[in-house]
């Protein structure tokens, strides 16, 4: 049975796991804590960056020879294979650890085994406390193994009554500063933005990661269809970060840097490009989690996709009766094929309302 000291230590695995975001991919974000014999922490770690220690070596380290006898919390299951690291499996049975309580299942066919490994070697291992909390820590990395893709993060800023501009389409600034600087929070924990190409042709937006120290800059992505928006000189073509600019296969993007060229099929249905063929092609490049920042048409296309795994909803206690909705056409036609959300957070930024929801199952009949 699980104690408050085991829920814990598992809640600051968990914490010290978020340190990791944005800079970990195409690897998880994992935290570990190490409690010694007596039930006192000896050591502490999290997975800091690609190619680097795991979180259990970290915490490993710190802990030196207190770790014998003790016991280890995961967030996600230790590894069993060599990759550019050894296996953290190992390093906690060499390490004398007694017990490993770990969070969720390792789904990556090459690294699970970890907990068997542990079992053989004597070691008590156990897992499931937390796992709720740590799954939603590691959604990104977990999507892109479930299902071969990136995890969409669709973010967007409206009015009270859900505009995004006012009629003459002027929107600068309908949040406040706090929320701005938030969603730079969010393009950090990003390995990708993507906008489309009305956003890219109205605000002209540069998407790189401003006032967050050691954010590591996320791949900028305009989704272009006819190549018309990005033009040179156009702030997402300058050295902050690579671009991609996603366009048709019959796009005339002579204008363009080559390298910064992306072709895709168009959907086969209405305007715009293939959703899950931009998805795929980011997922080969090692994109594990995609911030949907760029306009109503682009997020109706990833919602009527059924690509949309997050909303984070910023709304300004302001109110402008007319001007585009947040979100245009989705494929939904009538009450019943309502995206019904489940709200997982909700916080004041500044003077704005941040609200955070997943996709849930659809309610039962009243």
């Amino acid at each position: 049975m699980d104690t408050a000291a085991d829920t814990t230590a598992m809640r600051r695995a968990i914490a010290l796991a978020a340190r990791g975001l944005g800079s970990t991919s195409p690897n998880p974000v994992v935290g570990c804590v190490v409690l010694d014999a007596t039930g006192r922490t000896a050591g502490e770690g999290f997975h800091q960056r690609a190619g680097g220690p795991h979180a259990e070596v970290h915490a490993l380290r710190a802990a030196g020879e207190k770790a014998r006898g003790g016991t280890a919390y995961v967030t996600l299951e230790p590894c069993n294979h060599t990759g550019r690291t050894g296996p953290c499996a190992q390093a906690l049975i060499e390490a004398g650890v007694a017990r490993v309580v770990y969070a969720v299942g390792d789904p990556n066919p090459q690294a699970t085994g970890g907990a068997d490994t542990l079992r053989a070697a004597g070691v008590k291992a156990e897992h499931g406390l937390l796992a709720e909390e740590a799954e939603a820590g590691n959604a990104a990395w977990l999507t892109s193994v479930r299902l071969g893709r990136p995890h969409v993060t669709w973010k967007y800023a409206a009015t009270l009554d859900g505009r995004i501009a006012a009629a003459d389409a002027t929107s600068r600034w309908i949040t406040s500063a706090e929320s701005r600087a938030d969603v730079h929070r969010l393009r950090a924990e990003a390995d990708a933005v993507v906008v489309g190409s009305g956003t890219a042709r109205t605000d002209d937006p540069q998407l790189g990661v401003r006032g967050v120290d050691g954010a590591v800059q996320p791949l900028r992505v305009v989704v272009d269809t006819a190549a018309t928006a990005v033009r040179p000189g156009a702030r997402v073509l300058d050295a902050t970060a690579p671009t991609l600019i996603a366009v048709a296969p019959d796009a005339d993007t002579r204008h363009l840097p080559d390298e910064a060229v992306l072709r895709l099929p168009r959907a086969a249905t209405g305007p715009g490009l293939d959703i899950p063929a931009l998805l795929a092609a980011l997922h080969g490049r090692g994109i594990r989690s995609v911030l949907l920042e760029g306009g109503p048409t682009l997020a109706g296309a990833f919602v009527a996709a059924g690509k949309v795994d997050r909303i984070v909803g910023y709304l300004a206690p302001v109110l402008l009766g007319a001007g585009p909705a947040a979100l245009a056409d989705a494929g939904i036609s009538t009450i019943t094929q309502a995206l019904r959300l489940h709200v997982t957070e909700t916080v004041c930024i500044g003077p704005d309302l941040r609200i955070t929801a997943v996709p849930g199952p659809a309610p039962k009949g009243n």
